[in-house]
């Protein structure tokens, strides 16, 4: 899910604090253009930039957590920072290959349609090729691949509960959101699909109708199932079979690919690390697991364009997902995992920690991989 205004669980607030995935006070990468984001404003040193690689560096001066986006025609999002907290500052690199009008957006508190600005990208760039590009057709595979499983398993869910056995859309729920939770990045990237399907209960704006998954959930865990819920069921397949399609075309960059990763371990630093994700079943390790599988992906993918460039990284990537998939191999059962409210404080901040020191790492590969 895109991560939105949160109201913190209190007894996690501490957690946030130790997974600093929000960015680093200061900044400034040089050649890059500059966002001055604050509660009421989003302003760029310039609003145009030749087709390739163009690099934004966000700071936010207003009190409010912030995002930065671009979105290309149609709404679609090219590339996106998230959770960028007051007085931080966070790089963004994007790969453009072709000129147009795009819109650059600024989300103090993470809500609604943000400060928007109309930015222009001239010319065309020379598509990237050997290594780079074969990322991206494996990634893209692997795309296709999550796809096909999030269909199958959504209508095996979806089936479960329409006949109403509640026991079992239970255990399929959270099995039917691992391939999502892979591909997030990119299945958010077509706008109004994501908060139809991911959307939480506390971050509804109003007038927006509670659907999809986790209006589900809650149906399941929490109130039974309602009169309408068949119906919430059959939109969240239709939903899915939209987003299917839509992933058959949608074009990837490597640094776009790499940026992706990093979204990944924001969505679990954010969101999974402080259970609220899943604040009805008390699944999120499944989705915590899912987003580092991705972002594992990723990393797989370009390993030949980052160890040709930066071999160290490669190796500080390797040991910091090691160190990340043995703490949840400890509360792994079976083909699944222990609930999230078992798990004591203590347990929390450690896996919070590790996700920190592989966010880290993480952030710089987009960059490097657009050297």
């Amino acid at each position: 899910m895109n991560l939105k205004a949160r109201t913190l669980v209190p007894a996690l607030g501490a957690v946030l604090l130790a997974a600093g995935c929000a960015g680093q006070p200061g900044g400034g990468a040089p050649g890059a253009i500059t966002v001055e984001a604050s509660d009421d404003a989003c302003k760029l040193s310039t609003t145009s930039a030749a087709a390739g690689t163009i690099r934004f560096d966000i700071t936010n001066k207003g009190s409010q957590v912030t995002e930065f986006y671009l979105y290309g025609e149609g709404g679609r999002i090219v590339t996106e920072v998230e959770n960028i907290g007051p007085g931080l500052n966070r790089q963004l690199v994007a790969e453009v290959p072709q000129g147009g009008k795009y819109t650059t957006a600024c989300k103090p508190g993470m809500k609604g349609d943000g400060i928007r600005g109309e930015f222009t990208v001239t010319g065309s760039a020379a598509a990237q090729g050997g290594a780079a590009a074969q990322a991206v057709t494996e990634y893209k595979q692997y795309v296709d691949g999550q796809a096909d499983e999030l269909k199958d398993k959504t209508a095996q869910f979806v089936a479960a509960v329409k006949a109403g056995d509640v026991a079992q859309a239970k255990q399929l729920y959270a099995p039917a959101r691992l391939p999502w939770e892979r591909i997030e990045p990119v299945a958010e990237s077509f706008g109004d699909l994501d908060p139809k399907m991911d959307g939480r209960e506390a971050d509804l704006e109003p007038g927006q109708a509670f659907t999809g998954f986790h209006r589900l959930e809650k149906d399941l865990w929490v109130t039974g199932p309602q009169p309408d819920t068949p119906a919430i069921a059959d939109q969240l397949l239709a939903d899915v079979d939209q987003l299917v399609a839509q992933t058959r075309t949608v074009e990837l960059t490597p640094a776009g690919i790499a940026n992706g990763a990093k979204e990944l371990l924001d969505e679990v630093a954010t969101g999974k690390v402080t259970g609220e994700e899943e604040i009805f079943s008390h699944t999120d390790l499944w989705d915590f697991r899912a987003n580092v599988d991705g972002a594992k992906q990723v990393v797989a993918v370009l390993r030949p364009v980052l160890t040709e460039k930066d071999p160290q990284l490669v190796a500080t990537l390797d040991e910091k997902f090691a160190a990340v998939d043995a703490l949840l191999a400890r509360y792994q059962v079976g083909d699944g995992f222990r609930l999230y409210t078992e798990l004591s404080p203590e347990q929390v901040k450690e896996l919070a920690a590790a996700v920190d020191a592989l966010g880290e790492p993480l952030s710089k590969t987009a960059g490097v991989v657009a050297r």
